[in-house]
């Protein structure tokens, strides 16, 4: 399951990229690589780490937060490109990230 993270962590960081090249969003770029980076941490700790509760933990809270913030952008502006989409993505990614939380695997 985290290959579907790491895909995760890599589709937010294009995404914040793309953001930024395209609509010179500064927010987008930190946004998209803050979240690349603790998606990539969670992997981490996940798989590499001793930490292995924490590493859920972090992927859990992360594809939280950004279902959130995607589905407050998809509520503000109406357009399903790119706000829907991503929040489509992050809610997958987060009921993952959950059901890994609780199962503790």
């Amino acid at each position: 399951m985290a290959i579907v993270f790491v895909i995760y962590g890599i589709l937010m960081l294009a995404g914040g990229i793309f953001g930024f090249v395209k609509a010179g969003s500064k927010a987008s770029l930190v946004v998209g690589i803050v979240s690349a980076i603790l998606i990539f941490a969670g992997v981490g700790l996940l798989l590499l780490g001793q930490d292995h509760a924490a590493g859920r933990a972090v992927l859990a809270f992360t594809s939280f937060g950004l279902t959130a913030v995607f589905a407050l952008r998809l509520f503000k502006t109406r357009k399903f490109m790119p706000s829907g989409m991503l929040l489509a993505l992050s809610l997958v990614a987060f009921f993952l990230a959950a059901q890994l939380f609780v199962s503790g695997g």
